[in-house]
């Protein structure tokens, strides 16, 4: 259970929204929604200082998602004294978070499987909804065919997590680690580091505790 660092009301607030709408959000959509873009000190300390959140510069308005490690920070929010929450806003959505969570619970008690807050948030397209359960794996099988002009070309990731704004970090993440099993799969860093710009860096997974960067699906 990660530990729930010291947050100000408008970084909790910025976690949650990113969390219930469990996809990248641009500062004018942020601004929408939590009435306030995610810049200057609040962007730097989920950012850099906490690696909660992975801001996209590539692009104007900047963009912003939950790392792995934001995802595993807003599932244990509820859990912060409310006693130092000053704001009356603030301990509302607290609680109301600790109450997603025991809904994530039951869920996953009744049907015997794990739910995500990613999964539990996720909004599916309409054409989805009455088609059942969506494949991540194929999903990334298709983004994957449809950047390349023959199997066993490198894609990076950042451009494969592009194709795929309706699945959740987390997904994605769960479908490339999957796919590393099957034949012909290859995922790996890039040798120039330096060469990478921001937009690939926060795309990257980490595998063996090795941040990777290209995605290569060739015939089996």
């Amino acid at each position: 259970m990660p530990t729930v660092p010291n947050l100000s009301p408008n970084q909790i607030l910025a976690l949650v929204v990113l969390m219930s709408e469990a996809r990248e959000l641009n500062n004018s959509e942020l601004k929408e929604l939590a009435g306030f873009s995610l810049t200057g000190a609040d962007n730097a300390k989920l950012e850099k200082k906490l690696g909660l959140v992975a801001t996209d510069r590539s692009h104007r308005p900047f963009s912003h998602q939950l790392t792995d490690a934001g995802w595993a920070v807003v599932r244990e929010l509820h859990t912060m004294d409310l006693s130092k929450q000053r704001g009356s806003s603030s301990r509302t959505m607290l609680t109301l978070l600790g109450n997603i969570n025991r809904a994530v619970d039951q869920l996953q008690a009744t049907h015997g499987v794990s739910i995500s807050l990613g999964e539990f948030f996720r909004q599916l397209p309409a054409s989805e909804g009455a088609a059942g359960a969506v494949d991540p794996v194929a999903m990334v099988r298709a983004a994957y065919a449809s950047l390349v002009a023959r199997p066993g070309e490198w894609v990076g990731l950042a451009d494969l997590r592009d194709k795929l704004p309706d699945l959740s970090r987390g997904e994605v993440d769960e479908a490339l680690r999957g796919l590393l099993d099957e034949d012909g799969v290859r995922i790996i860093p890039v040798a120039n580091t330096k060469a990478l710009k921001e937009r690939d860096r926060a795309a990257a997974i980490s595998i063996g505790g090795e941040d990777s960067h290209q995605l290569s699906i060739g015939r089996p």
